[in-house]
């Protein structure tokens, strides 16, 4: 009895029903195992974008199914475009949108810098270190770096070197395009980035002010910046090529109303006893946009743009009057018209007065390239630009276009923070320094752990030589033995191999302290998010509809439309 007794309870065991909590088909991954899965996965994305980093990185040429072609070494451009789908592999998206929109420069660093993070910290967890350790250590090791970064950082304008802002501003712009296709040309493109960025309202520094206009052909030094307002000669009807192409001193109206004879498209029924009337609605309407007509000449204007369509009927009106028209202009090139002459934009036409009339010094249509453009310039308060860029193939001035951009958000940043640090790999090398021999003072495990983020950090002037095809180890020692000496701005020369090292800040080698900065926090933060994840669940997509159908309610009454039978 007592064997049979046990032999029972060893198959009431076995007959245990196992509960299901998943739909059937769905994944589940979780422990160890998966969190080293996504520590490769990261670094497989770092491995694409790494060997663009720097002034001597390759260039990435990426297309798509539609036949796309984008030639690129943005690490943000690389990464949107590579159209990542791993779940976690996608953090290292997000944090080069992050320092992108943050800074504007050092997306391929942060992508760098996370996935470093991330090898370090791997073997760490291979050897059964619980994550939330290596995620304190780490957290910690940030903290200590922004606070060594704000010491370490240069106030330009407390420097006891005596330096403009516009030189700190152009150098600053030069550095963030020496990494890009145009880096031959970055002394006038960073002059060009500065003057730019000046032109702007101090206060708001509202970038989407600054119009980018491209035009293929010609050198890419033939590009060039419109103080005022340049746009694209918008869609004209008969009777344009007859309007006046030039004014000085013009008064400039904007508006936001359609001039043209409207079609009746609401089905609108007008019912006439007497046929003669018929002519006097057809009147009417003609009356109407007279009318219109009427009131822009009388207020004096003689530029008229407005967002909507203007018609032949009111094109042919104004060049019959000497005034220049143009309809369906973009509402970014209209806001910055507004914005460089002082002209208010009119939903009607009721007031025209002078007070909604903006005025600029010199109004002309250009011809540049393939096509004709219209200049807004001489206007002495204009808190606008425009940028006109010139080059051969479409890829390069999308690519010079990119590169413009960072330039101009790297000046913007560093008008708005007047700290500056040491580039080329130097200000990595000191932070490193500094965290291993403060990680020595530490008794705990965390010593390790400290030690290994600050080795992650050496990636960066690493990668630096390895892309310009010098010897990364010799360079790294030198950089080493140069900063244990109390060198704190020696970096990477990529220029002289047999030198191998440089003074960064001497070499006007200057970044915004913000980008380093956000760049240490966003890669601490993108690592810390994918350690702390332990189990990954992919929820099954159903087959048919059948396997989403309810569970039948027993006895229910039956639901749905009655049927015969």
């Amino acid at each position: 009895p007592l064997q049979f007794a046990t032999q029972s309870l060893t198959m009431s065991h076995l007959l245990q029903p196992t509960v299901v909590l998943l739909k059937d088909g769905s994944e589940q991954a979780q422990g160890k195992s998966h969190v080293i899965h996504n520590v490769n996965a990261c670094q497989a994305v770092s491995e694409i974008v790494r060997t663009t980093l720097g002034p001597r990185g390759m260039d990435k040429l990426i297309y798509n199914n539609s036949g796309n072609v984008t030639i690129t070494n943005d690490g943000r451009t690389v990464i949107d475009l590579l159209d990542i789908v791993h779940p976690a592999a996608k953090t290292l998206v997000d944090i080069a949108v992050a320092q992108d929109n943050e800074v504007g420069d050092g997306t391929t660093s942060v992508v760098v810098l996370a996935a470093e993070f991330l090898k370090q910290a791997k073997q760490f967890i291979e050897d059964g270190v619980h994550p939330q350790t290596i995620i304190r250590a780490y957290r910690t090791s940030q903290q200590l770096l922004l606070a060594k970064i704000d010491e370490l950082a240069i106030n330009y304008k407390n420097a006891s070197q005596s330096t403009s802002l516009r030189e700190v501003l152009e150098r600053c712009a030069q550095t963030a395009l020496q990494s890009k296709l145009i880096s031959n040309n970055r002394e006038f493109f960073g002059k060009m980035a500065v003057d730019a960025v000046q032109q702007l309202d101090e206060k708001e520094l509202d970038l989407n002010l600054i119009g980018i206009e491209k035009v293929a052909g010609g050198s890419v030094t033939a590009s060039e910046l419109v103080l005022g307002v340049a746009f694209k000669k918008t869609f004209s009807y008969a009777g344009f090529e007859q309007q006046p192409k030039s004014f000085i001193k013009p008064k400039i109206l904007c508006l936001n109303v359609e001039l043209e004879l409207k079609a009746e498209k609401e089905n609108a029924e007008i019912r006439l006893n007497d046929p003669s009337k018929y002519q006097s609605i057809i009147d009417a309407e003609w009356n109407i946009i007279y009318k219109k007509l009427e009131q822009i000449v009388k207020s004096g204007a003689k530029v008229i743009l407005s967002k909507l369509a203007i018609g032949d009927l009111a094109t042919q009106y104004f060049a019959d009057r000497g005034l220049f028209c143009a309809g369906r202009v973009p509402e970014g090139a209209l806001k910055r018209v507004c914005n460089a002459t002082g002209s208010v934009t009119q939903t009607s036409l009721g007031d025209l007065s002078d007070g909604i009339l903006g005025v600029c010094g010199k109004f002309e249509e250009k011809q540049i390239g393939n096509d004709r453009y219209n200049f807004f310039t001489e206007v002495p308060e204009s808190k606008t630009a425009t940028i006109i860029l010139r080059g051969g193939a479409e890829q390069f001035i999308e690519e010079t276009h990119r590169s413009l951009w960072d330039a101009l958000m790297i000046v913007k940043r560093c008008i708005q923070h007047n700290d500056v640090v040491g580039g080329a790999g130097a200000i990595e090398m000191e932070l490193s320094k500094y965290l291993r021999n403060y990680s020595r003072s530490i008794k705990d495990k965390t010593q390790l752990i400290i030690s290994s983020y600050a080795k992650a950090l050496e990636i960066i002037p690493r990668q630096l030589s390895h892309n310009a095809g010098l010897d990364s180890t010799d360079i790294l020692n030198q950089l080493r033995y140069q900063h244990a000496k109390g060198n704190i701005w020696c970096g990477v020369n990529i220029e002289d191999e047999d030198e191998g090292t440089i003074d960064a800040i001497k070499a006007f080698i200057w970044e915004p302290s913000l980008n380093k900065k956000s760049a240490i926090a966003a890669a601490t933060e993108a690592t810390c998010t994918i350690l702390s994840i332990d189990e990954t669940i992919k929820n099954a997509k159903a087959a048919d509809a059948a396997n989403n159908a309810k569970a039948p309610i027993p006895n229910a009454m039956p639901t749905g439309m009655p049927s015969i039978s």
